[in-house]
């Protein structure tokens, strides 16, 4: 694994992603529609590429030459109903094979371990995009992880749970730095492809 592209590179998780894959060595493009939201100290280190998940050669270029895929995408804070994550995801997969780029790492969310019924409203519509990202990269025949966090705190990195194909989440809360350094190792990792992944800090 020598080059990678981040979608998402600009958002809380995507950030911790491109700074653990520089720090790894590794060659990073970031894929970003405003590159202004790049810390000043990260451009000069990374390739930034100007693009949008929702056009897929936008999205084809960005996969090209590339070893493997980090997605670490979001609509930050609004919970409206969308398809543009899951929407994205497609155009993603669908470069990957056009490519013959298999490892990719991809962040979703720990509200698909509930029951439907279960599930606070307000993160049902956001939730049901999951559902579809999940299931765009599940039929995709790629070496792909499924990280299905639970909340994202801001808390600084420490030991962390990691479950293999869980029944529910191991825990309540993971580092935004800890959950983007294991979505970049992740993809070196055979033994979590073609799996969902549970994860948690352990508690303090």
């Amino acid at each position: 694994m020598k080059k990678i592209v981040i979608f998402g590179a600009t958002g809380m998780t995507g950030l911790c992603a491109v700074e653990a894959a520089v720090k790894k060595g590794l060659e990073v493009r970031a894929f970003v529609r405003d590159p202004s939201k790049l810390p000043e100290e990260l451009k000069e280190k990374v390739e930034i590429f100007k693009g949008d998940v929702l056009e897929p050669d936008s999205v084809a270029n960005a996969v090209e030459g590339t070893d493997g895929v980090v997605v670490a995408l979001g609509t930050r804070s609004n919970l409206d109903p969308t398809s543009d994550m899951s929407e994205g995801m497609k155009h993603i997969v669908d470069a990957m094979r056009a490519k013959n780029v298999k490892p990719v790492s991809v962040c979703i969310s720990a509200f698909l371990f509930y029951e439907p019924e279960k599930l606070p409203p307000r993160f049902v519509d956001i939730t049901n995009d999951h559902k579809r990202m999940h299931q765009e990269l599940s039929e995709s025949g790629l070496n792909w992880v499924a990280v299905w966090p639970p909340h994202i705190s801001d808390e600084p990195s420490r030991e962390i749970i990691v479950e293999v194909n869980p029944e529910k989440s191991p825990g309540r809360a993971i580092s935004k730095y800890d959950l983007g350094t294991f979505l970049v190792d992740s993809i070196s990792e055979p033994k979590y492809y073609k799996s969902i992944i549970g994860i948690c800090n352990v508690p303090k």
